[in-house]
């Protein structure tokens, strides 16, 4: 299973420039085709949680979405709403905070799911939002997506941020599963003030050697409130020149992964964000056709199967669109 966080600059905002990551986030224009093309090659389902803000086709579109009910974080940086008047037009001159042409592509592909990663790049757990706010942006996503004629039903939570308290909210907008990180201390859900430097150097060496134990996760979803809990395997690093004598461990720890959950019966999950692939696309490519080719060996050899977010929880990429 893949689930991509595609986000543009709704994702960083509050942590970097524009011009600071201009390289990135204008490189997602290449990345997403890119990464289709991967994934049609491999026979590879992969399901898209996106940020509502993206959908719009223009600034008047977006504004007519906006939910009357907003997140009032104690870090006013957080939210992106003083910040609208700022934004350009539409894609055409501002893709840093629009992508309607590259949802439509994703959705034109087959197997490939739009799922919502909030209406807002939503923090579930900062100081100053609610269950009442939160509720708010899930049906502007909905409705977000539903005017481009997509069904999202599943979920990504943004910075893997959630409290349980709020499946009950999930269910009743209408989704049918959310993607949450593996039980593990070093991948707590918390706030940001509560990130720690010791916290980020566990998980970056996580990524390398096993940390946190085994990546493979039970096939079977925990149900929270009618709602399935999708849990995530690893996070794909991407490549970095200074740390490319470690993509060797990289591999290995992802690619053993997928071979326990092939022979015993698991779900190796996968994710990253499409601007991690803005920079060095030709690098990052092929790490990911290294996973996907191991992927086919483990089908042909196993019986692995590649499922969208939305299928494990019982709902054809049809149904979810």
């Amino acid at each position: 299973m893949i689930s991509l966080d595609f986000e543009l600059y709704w994702g960083v905002r509050d942590v970097v420039s524009i011009d600071g990551y201009r390289e990135n986030l204008l490189g997602v224009q290449q990345a997403v085709p890119a990464m289709l093309d991967l994934f049609r090659r491999y026979d590879v389902r992969c399901t898209w949680a996106t940020v509502g803000f993206l959908f719009a086709r223009d600034k008047a579109e977006l504004m007519d979405h906006l939910p009357a009910v907003r997140p009032r974080y104690d870090d006013a940086n957080l939210s992106p709403y003083p910040h609208l008047d700022a934004i350009g037009d539409g894609e055409r001159d501002d893709p840093f905070h629009y992508a309607p042409s590259l949802i439509a592509r994703i959705a034109d592909t087959e197997g490939q799911e739009i799922a919502s990663h909030t209406f807002s790049h939503y923090y579930c757990l900062e100081p100053g939002q609610d269950a009442e706010a939160f509720a708010a942006d899930l049906e502007a996503a909905r409705a977000i997506a539903a005017a481009r004629g997509l069904a999202t039903r599943t979920l990504v939570l943004p910075r893997n941020q959630w409290q349980r308290s709020y499946a009950g909210a999930l269910r009743t907008a209408g989704f049918v599963g959310y993607r949450v990180n593996r039980q593990h201390p070093v991948l707590r859900p918390r706030r940001l003030e509560e990130e720690s430097v010791p916290q980020r150097v566990l998980r970056f060496s996580d990524s390398y050697v096993p940390v946190t134990g085994r990546l493979s996760v039970p096939a079977t979803p925990r149900r929270r409130d009618g709602v399935s809990e999708l849990t995530a395997s690893a996070f794909l690093r991407p490549y970095a020149r200074r740390l490319r004598h470690l993509d060797r461990l990289k591999l290995r720890r992802i690619t053993r992964a997928m071979r326990d959950a092939a022979t015993r019966g698991e779900v190796f999950h996968l994710w990253w964000h499409p601007h991690n692939f803005g920079r060095d696309l030709d690098a990052n490519l092929a790490f990911l056709e290294q996973v996907l080719r191991r992927y086919r060996a483990l089908a042909d050899d196993h019986g692995m199967r590649s499922q969208t977010m939305g299928e494990l929880c019982g709902h054809t990429v049809s149904e979810s669109q």
